[in-house]
């Protein structure tokens, strides 16, 4: 926890799907150099714990701070959100509460499609990226294990991620149901964003297409991606000719605006497009072509079928498997705040058996056992105490008070 003079309190703050649009999203996202320029004036103005999770869903940060607003002003100063938005649209959660949500989180429970257990890597992604940093100790490292260890267990002991539903999943149904003769017809992939990636690589699998054309605005990334698939690369300066081609064109370009607008459209057939980038990758403009259908993320995730009904049915079992696993990080959690006093006390009495040992020696007055069994005595006294405290969490508080005023105790200088 931190350190700091004021009293701190654990926060989630955070938009998601749940009261906000897919553009309103879009305003709260932040792109990977926009974590870290954030990260580190958190870390200039002191949080010394924060953990940023972003993705198409939601994008949320987990911290320690005085205030929630701290938290919130560095996600509208980074972001293109505004403050009056957030404050509509927002939610702000604190302690336990802030915890049990980002147990829910991590384990895809409240995911747009039930059970979507990517989002437990993009929270690994920014765990690391704050421990690069330097923002991450021992409540956020214990936190984010016990996350990942509940994900784990709910993925290998339930059913909740039986079949293919994802947002790649569901644009290739969306896809199949709305184009005749799919195998057929011109794709093109612009853009090497995951969603997009695993959309295409959907295609191959169930549609046998083989007229896929990849464009990505760096050639050799785009190279890269299609060594895994059988799809034909194009230079970026080829897009408005490859959308003339078109059935249906899959944008997952990352990018922070649009990058697709009516004016590079030239084609009078009908073309689907389906937008799979937060912020959207396709313009307004391009909703006034007639032959063009625009199809986005939040649109895909209502697609619903069978797969997702079976899945709500092992909703409880996950659920219990989440609460085990989070009852064990509160205690963990509620017991480490003995810790500082328990040390300074071991400190304290380890400092008199030292003082009274030197004491004896000089006197040559010290049996050969006296320091193990004086280092032995040590250890029953302050396990005795630990037990009494996990025992009697309601007279903890006073017990710790006690002990501290006896011994002239200082926990700070052991935390």
């Amino acid at each position: 926890m931190n350190s700091n003079s004021t009293i701190q309190h654990f926060y989630t703050i955070g938009i998601s799907y749940k009261t906000a649009d897919l553009a309103t999203r879009g305003q709260f996202s932040l792109s990977n150099e926009q974590c870290i320029a954030l990260l580190s004036e958190a870390k200039a103005k002191g949080i010394e714990e924060i953990l940023i999770n972003t993705t198409c869903n939601r994008t949320e940060i987990y911290a320690y701070a005085a205030h929630p607003y701290q938290i919130i002003k560095l996600l509208c100063d980074y972001s293109n959100g505004e403050l009056n938005v957030f404050e509509s649209l927002g939610y702000i959660l604190k302690n336990e509460a802030a915890i049990h949500h980002i147990f829910r989180v991590g384990t895809g429970l409240e995911s747009q499609i039930l059970g979507d257990f990517e989002i437990i890597g993009q929270l690994k992604q920014g765990f690391y990226r704050s421990k690069k940093l330097g923002l991450v100790n021992g409540f956020s490292e214990r936190l984010v294990n016990a996350v990942i260890q509940a994900s784990k267990r709910i993925k290998t002991e339930t059913k909740i991620s039986t079949g293919a539903t994802s947002v790649a999943f569901a644009s290739v149904q969306y896809i199949i149901q709305n184009i005749e003769a799919i195998s057929d017809k011109n794709i093109l992939l612009f853009g090497t964003g995951k969603i997009g990636r695993n959309t295409c690589e959907n295609l191959i699998k169930h549609t046998a297409n083989d007229h896929i054309v990849l464009i990505n605005r760096t050639h050799e990334k785009a190279k890269s991606v299609a060594g895994k698939f059988n799809v034909l690369v194009k230079e970026y300066g080829e897009l408005p000719t490859e959308i003339r081609k078109a059935d249906v064109m899959i944008v997952a370009t990352g990018a922070q605006q649009p990058t697709v607008g009516k004016d590079i459209i030239h084609s009078d057939k009908p073309l689907l497009i389906l937008d799979l980038s937060i912020p959207s990758n396709v313009h307004d403009n391009v909703k006034s072509l007639e032959h063009v259908t625009v199809v986005n993320l939040d649109t895909l995730s209502q697609i619903t079928n069978k797969t997702l009904e079976e899945r709500k049915k092992h909703l409880p079992h996950a659920e219990e498997i989440l609460n085990e696993i989070e009852a064990e990080f509160l205690q963990w959690l509620h017991d480490r705040q003995y810790a500082p006093t328990l040390r300074a006390l071991k400190a304290k009495l380890t400092a008199q058996q030292t003082a009274e040992i030197n004491a004896r020696k000089k006197k040559q007055e010290l049996p050969e056992e006296a320091r193990l069994v004086s280092e032995q005595m040590i250890q029953k006294i302050t396990g005795q105490l630990a037990n009494f405290l996990k025992e009697n969490p309601t007279k903890a508080s006073s017990a710790l008070s006690i002990f501290q005023d006896v011994f002239q105790l200082d926990p700070s200088h052991h935390e």
